[in-house]
């Protein structure tokens, strides 16, 4: 839904400042009027200390999402190679649909480039409990750190039909 853009000329100063919504209280609403606020140039009546915030978390949410592609393939990885048994059709197209998401993250934030060694450890740490859940078996008989590389993440072979 599109909002109209305040213009200096729509609204004085003093409006501003006075029954606008507290970032705590409606944060959509909130985002609203400093969207509006950026859009009529009034800079000097920004919430920036919770624009602030809320940039940040974008950032995080972009690290986060990533995160969570890894952990799912990770995940999956662990139960291929420790349950051959139980491999699934399902699971090689799970690791091609999260290597995708993993690989749309990193066109749209390249800057999470910088932070590949740690998403990585971080996916595994809790890949690893997930699958030792599916698994039904405890974390410690999987390994204890991430036996694959970012090149087997992204890129080994998971055809199913191959295994059959």
């Amino acid at each position: 839904m599109a909002h109209p853009a305040l213009t200096r000329e729509d609204a004085p100063a003093a409006s501003y400042t006075e029954g606008r919504t507290r970032y705590a209280d409606d944060l959509y609403t909130w985002v609203q009027e400093q969207v509006a606020l950026l859009r009529a140039d009034r800079v000097d009546v920004l919430d920036l200390e919770n624009i602030a915030e809320e940039l940040s978390d974008v950032g995080l949410s972009e690290y986060y999402r990533l995160q969570s592609a890894v952990e799912i393939i990770i995940l999956h990885m662990l139960t291929w190679d420790n349950q051959p048994e139980r491999r699934s059709h399902s699971w090689a197209l799970s690791i091609a649909e999260h290597r995708e998401r993993a690989l749309i993250q990193l066109q749209k934030s390249p800057g999470l480039k910088s932070s590949l060694d740690e998403i990585r450890h971080n996916a595994f740490r809790l890949g690893r409990l997930g699958a030792a859940r599916q698994m039904k078996r405890a974390p410690k008989s999987l390994p204890a750190e991430c036996p694959y590389t970012w090149d087997e993440i992204l890129n080994r072979p998971f055809d199913f039909d191959d295994d059959r």
